[in-house]
């Protein structure tokens, strides 16, 4: 399984966000940051936006930011949304299946049982899973002008 360039995008944009939290950023910036188009990163901040995960201010001054807390930001439900749209296999794909073994596959069965443990794994992760502590994404970041700093917040502990 490969995941979605956008799917990728999105993890990237919600890290940046988190780890940026006491300010706005700027698509741009991000896009920069993200090693993506400024056109690819606003059609991924917009359906980020539009799910929820992310608030939007335009003009100038404005930029983005994370809409909820990083523990609520589920990262296998941000997966779903993105990965869901891409069949796995030409047999998950109904409409266009011209699979001649899709009645008696058993392979079928086996990918489903696959994707739904990839799935359980990710509902366990959250993005302050990934940020909170995570130093080495940190100074990644500060390395870019959009970049910030969770690591030198007071009360912030390092892991490991």
């Amino acid at each position: 399984m490969r995941l979605t360039t956008r799917t990728n995008l999105a993890a990237r944009i919600l890290m940046a966000c988190a780890n940026t939290q006491d300010r706005l950023l700027k698509t741009a910036d991000i896009a920069a940051l993200c090693n993506s188009s400024t056109n690819h990163t606003a059609h991924v901040v917009q359906r980020l936006q539009s799910e929820g995960y992310i608030s939007t201010m335009r003009g100038r001054t404005g930029g983005i930011r994370l809409a909820r807390p990083m523990d609520q930001v589920s990262i296998g439900e941000m997966f779903r949304l993105f990965e869901s749209e891409i069949p796995v296999a030409e047999c998950f794909e109904p409409d266009t299946n011209s699979c001649p073994l899709t009645d008696v596959c058993r392979l079928r069965n086996y990918i489903h049982k696959a994707l739904d443990a990839f799935y359980h794994e990710l509902d366990m992760v959250t993005l302050q899973d990934l940020v909170q502590g995570n130093c080495g994404l940190t100074q990644l970041l500060a390395q870019h002008p959009a970049g910030a700093s969770l690591c030198d917040r007071p009360g912030e502990a390092t892991v490991a």
